[in-house]
């Protein structure tokens, strides 16, 4: 089965990914940040003698057992945080299904961080999915709930649903007609979070940023997804409307766009930052129909196999920046001929 994040899914010419995540703390058991190394132990064989009663192919990994490379991929597929990932302690773990579209990290932030994602524009469906999978693990531990104010959590923003949902949008028309500043304004003025790609402290890579919701705290999960969903629904409106003025002057858009396709895939050495920026054009060509020589699932592709980990991954050894450079400009050649 293809793995989400090479899959195209609703509106993906702007959105590209869905991710929910509901975060679960045990009652009784310290938050992982005050916890003592026994208790967060405690917390990882309790879920580690649950998950055959959870399904859905989940199995657990320690951190402890994976090298720096897998880890640093996850964080590349968006599966864990990066200070997750730089976590040593032997008390953190993931489950994971094969799909990896089911992450739940196990003793980050907070005992639990289910987490569902999913290609597109996907909100019910992906919290449908993590409703399902919270409400089985609630049947098998017992929660720390208020009936003042909903789950508990480590951090005060998740406190109430413990839900952040979150939409990675790609707006790369917005930028090039000098609009991305004032679609941000007002969707930072409507109560959500703009981000960069990996979250809070993070830049924008490739024209892509990340759109959350603020408050958990007196307020439904369906309002969540409702509000999310409009005001997503609303940037896909404006990233649109800027791709058809682009279109107006369609002897430059075309230039633009050949040009950093023509740069992609003839270099002979590339780094992943100039990867980033290049596919931003060449997504948006294949998108508005201009690049006929490449589809969805090798943009999907090319952008996954050139982030340095999981190009290491896909070639199957480590390797210095300088090789990885050479070997990337490789590997974009050979996604971008084969049939």
């Amino acid at each position: 089965m293809l793995n989400w994040y090479l899959q195209n899914g609703r509106d993906s010419d702007v959105v590209i990914s869905t991710r929910i995540r509901l975060a679960r703390n045990v009652k009784d058991i310290p938050f992982p940040m005050h916890s003592k190394k026994t208790e967060s132990e405690m917390m990882l064989n309790k879920i580690e003698a649950i998950t055959p009663n959870i399904g859905y192919g989940l199995k657990m990994i320690r951190l402890s057992k994976m090298d720096n490379l897998t880890r640093l991929s996850l964080i590349e597929k968006h599966l864990i945080s990066p200070d997750f990932a730089l976590d040593k302690d032997e008390t953190s773990a993931i489950l994971l299904n094969e799909e990896e579209n089911i992450c739940i990290m196990i003793n980050e932030e907070d005992h639990l961080r289910i987490q569902v994602l999913s290609a597109g524009l996907e909100l019910e469906q992906s919290l449908a999915l993590a409703v399902e999978i919270d409400e089985k693990i609630a049947g098998l531990l017992n929660y720390a709930f208020s009936d003042k104010y909903g789950f508990l959590t480590a951090c005060p923003t998740n406190v109430g649903t413990g839900l952040r949902a979150s939409i990675m949008v790609h707006l790369p028309a917005l930028t090039l007609t000098g609009n991305t500043k004032k679609v941000l304004e007002a969707v930072n003025n409507l109560g959500m979070n703009i981000r960069g790609v990996y979250g809070e402290g993070s830049k924008p890579q490739g024209d892509i940023y990340q759109i959350s919701n603020k408050q958990s705290l007196g307020i439904s999960e369906e309002e969540i997804i409702k509000n999310l969903k409009a005001i997503t629904e609303k940037v896909i409106e404006q990233e649109r409307l800027a791709r058809k003025y682009l279109g107006k002057e369609q002897i430059e858009l075309e230039d633009r766009v050949y040009r950093a396709y023509g740069i992609l895939v003839n270099a002979r050495k590339i780094t992943s930052e100039e990867v980033k920026e290049l596919l931003s054009n060449v997504k948006l060509g294949t998108d508005m129909g201009i690049i006929h020589e490449l589809n969805d699932k090798k943009v999907n592709e090319l952008s996954l196999y050139t982030k340095p980990a999981n190009l290491q991954k896909y070639i199957g050894k480590e390797l210095n920046s300088e090789i990885r450079d050479i070997k990337r400009a490789e590997v974009i050649r050979q996604i971008v001929n084969k049939e």
